[in-house]
């Protein structure tokens, strides 16, 4: 009985979420298992995924094969190096202490390494934000001033004719007042 250690799939259409279990590989993908050990749900950012370490640690360890995208997650989370430290420690070429003390250390670097990526993806985003309402603004303040220059525009042709008005009322005012000098 080849036993494996697989995805299955639940959730709406486009929105998947997936339990990690441990079934017969004869059985359908989403039939019969024999362990659930966990969960995985890529929707979400970052992917969340929650395992049951030591029973995957157990079953990696009796040689349960995992498919290729648990063999990732399994390998995320550090199933597959502990499991590689202690077939060390089997074969007797390190203790369990070191095999511990590297492991530790092995998760602090990686937990840092996920922390440093997290800030980086944060600060992109602000920079991103930061472009955008830069872009934004800039954008504002050149409508402002097309809308400035029409405005400008429409005041100086406004001013250009009451001007032309004016000189019209004085040029009529000064032909009203000719005949009136003319008659006296």
């Amino acid at each position: 009985m080849p036993t494996k250690i697989r995805l299955q799939r639940h959730g709406k259409k486009g929105r998947p979420f997936y339990h990690i279990v441990i079934a017969d590989g004869r059985a359908p993908r989403d039939g019969r298992f024999i362990e659930r050990i966990g969960t995985y749900n890529p929707v979400a950012i970052p992917a969340e995924i929650d395992l049951d370490f030591d029973r995957a640690l157990y079953w990696v360890r009796v040689g349960a094969q995992p498919s290729d995208t648990v063999r990732a997650l399994l390998s995320f989370k550090g199933v597959m190096y502990k499991n590689h430290l202690l077939k060390g420690v089997d074969k007797k070429a390190l203790t369990l202490e070191e095999a511990e003390v590297k492991f530790s250390e092995w998760l602090e670097a990686k937990k840092q390494r996920f922390i440093n990526s997290l800030k980086e993806t944060e600060n992109k985003k602000r920079q991103q934000q930061k472009k955008a309402l830069e872009e934004e603004t800039r954008i504002k303040e050149e409508r402002a001033a097309e809308i400035a220059k029409k405005r400008a525009d429409e005041i100086e042709k406004q001013v250009k004719a009451a001007q032309e008005k004016a000189a019209e009322v004085a040029k009529a005012g000064a032909a009203e007042e000719e005949p009136a000098n003319e008659t006296e």
